[in-house]
């Protein structure tokens, strides 16, 4: 077994988030290289071959560009909140296909005090929300089973901060899931603590969080007519 992240993999992200400037990045970046940037990549190619067991159409890619792993650098042009850096870092397991199509993903984030793994689709447009909605509504039996499975939904939760405030048009209201047609993001989630992320099982625990989470990506690549 493998450690991946440390006590100063969050001493890192926690001075990031008060010192969060380009001259003191500068002056830490090897911290953020040693902590934080290649133990990820390194968990991410060590979680290929798990991943690989629950689908062999995603990819946990650890190439340092253009792979699974995030930029720590903030896209700041449209922001009111100027800060360069995220004080935190994440890793997208994606559909070989999320070129050419939305697509749903796992995802691994390390952040002090809200790490969290989980899947699903995130920030999609109305059109993707529509036919996800519409496959619910069409496969209820299946949703049921997969989405709220009881040993599913002791681990893992949905994640509601963009919830419609009303049921979507088109809908009856007496829907038995008419409250999960509200939703704009379909993702499950579970919390780990900064105990489980620098854990030497990390991996081996993620690694079934993939094959328990692999059903309800499964079932979202089927309402937009993708491979599992």
């Amino acid at each position: 077994m493998s450690r991946y992240f440390s006590d100063a993999s969050f001493k890192f992200l926690r001075n990031l988030d008060r010192h969060n400037d380009k001259p003191w990045f500068a002056e830490h970046k090897h911290e953020y290289e040693e902590h934080v940037r290649q133990p990820f990549l390194r968990l991410i190619a060590d979680l290929q071959p798990d991943l690989a067991q629950v689908s062999t159409h995603y990819l946990a890619d650890p190439r340092t560009v253009g792979g699974s792993l995030y930029r720590i650098y903030r896209d700041t042009r449209y922001s009111n909140d100027k800060a360069p850096y995220k004080p935190w870092q994440g890793a997208r397991l994606y559909h070989e296909r999320r070129k050419q199509v939305p697509a749903p993903s796992f995802y691994v984030h390390l952040q002090p005090d809200a790490s969290f793994i989980g899947a699903g689709l995130w920030h999609q447009e109305p059109d993707i929300q529509r036919r996800v909605r519409q496959f619910i509504f069409d496969n209820p039996g299946t949703w049921k089973a997969t989405a709220h499975a009881p040993a599913l939904r002791r681990r893992y939760g949905f994640e509601d901060s963009e919830m419609l405030v009303r049921p979507p048009r088109g809908f009856p209201t007496d829907f038995e899931f008419i409250d999960d047609l509200r939703h704009r993001n379909w993702v499950l989630l579970r919390h780990v603590d900064d105990a489980g992320m620098t854990s030497p099982r990390l991996r081996q625990t993620i690694a079934a969080d993939l094959a328990a989470l692999g059903p309800f990506v499964d079932y979202l690549c089927a309402a937009l007519d993708l491979e599992f």
